[in-house]
């Protein structure tokens, strides 16, 4: 469990599970255990669904009812965060009501790879953001690995940024999207390295459905790579995701911002770090 990580990486701090039920009529009930007036309290929760949204604000609730000096809300995955703007009239801006609401309470909140600087800007309390590249940079040193590539040009920064940790080449890919599932992906016109024999990882911050992974998977291993990695910050493997991606991929990491059946290495180290070095200072 990812909060019970962070606590061990804050030495230990007192750790505990709210006590959660449902009423007949399907309403939540929550109650946090432990002394916490006076204290500085690390609420850890991520949005990834219309529930988890609901027992966050609740529990921020709670911690401030309990009388808490400060609280300090950690969303590993921000759920919502796609719809950063409006694509068509009447849609709401839904990054930002969200933003807007787990604020409320909050001292400061700590963040892992948010999908849009657009969210970040939804933000007046402070706002800091981790990332999971040097967590996957931590286990990927202990792999064999030759070549790092981004699924497409939005994540050139991403792959960029592991590639200087590990002083590894990387590349890429051109995308078109076809619809919400399916994508076409092609190679760059003119390659500096040739790609057969190379240990290939491909570095996303979010899976998903896996289509555009699997594409990618398919097409480098047509290049006659000696192995297929993926590896992402929040794994979602919605429906069969995690089994398509197994099936032409030679590895699966993911970090725990998320419990899914690829976690490998925790993003802990770098959310404390972060609530050592800029939240307790707020």
């Amino acid at each position: 469990m990812l909060a019970e990580r962070i606590s061990r990486e804050l030495g230990n701090t007192p750790f505990a599970i709210p006590f959660l039920k449902r009423f007949p009529d399907g309403e939540l009930y929550l109650r946090v255990g432990g002394r916490l007036e006076g204290e500085d309290v690390v609420l850890v929760q991520s949005t990834r669904t219309d529930e988890s949204l609901l027992e966050l604000l609740l529990l921020e609730d709670a911690a401030r009812e309990a009388g808490c000096r400060r609280l300090f809300v950690v969303i590993p995955y921000f759920g919502y965060a796609r719809q950063d703007r409006p694509f068509f009239p009447g849609e709401p801006v839904s990054s930002r009501v969200l933003a807007r609401h787990v604020e409320l309470a909050a001292d400061a909140v700590v963040t892992v790879d948010l999908h849009s600087p657009l969210t970040t800007a939804a933000f007046s309390k402070p706002l800091f953001e981790a990332t999971g590249i040097p967590a996957i940079a931590r286990l990927l040193r202990e792999r064999s690995v030759d070549l790092l590539v981004s699924p497409d040009r939005g994540g050139t920064e991403r792959v960029k940024r592991m590639a200087q940790l590990l002083n590894l080449p990387w590349l890429a890919l051109e995308k078109k999207r076809i619809d919400s599932e399916h994508v076409e992906l092609s190679l760059p016109h003119e390659l500096p390295f040739a790609l057969d024999g190379k240990n290939v990882v491909i570095v996303d911050d979010v899976i998903s459905t896996g289509g555009t992974i699997v594409e990618a998977a398919r097409l480098l291993s047509r290049q006659k790579v000696a192995t297929v990695a993926a590896a992402c910050t929040h794994g979602l493997f919605l429906r069969d995701a995690f089994e398509r991606i197994k099936a032409v991929a030679n590895y699966l990491y993911s970090t725990d911002t998320l419990d899914n059946p690829a976690e490998k290495v925790s993003v802990a180290p770098d959310i404390a770090q972060i609530l050592r070095d800029q939240c307790m200072r707020i």
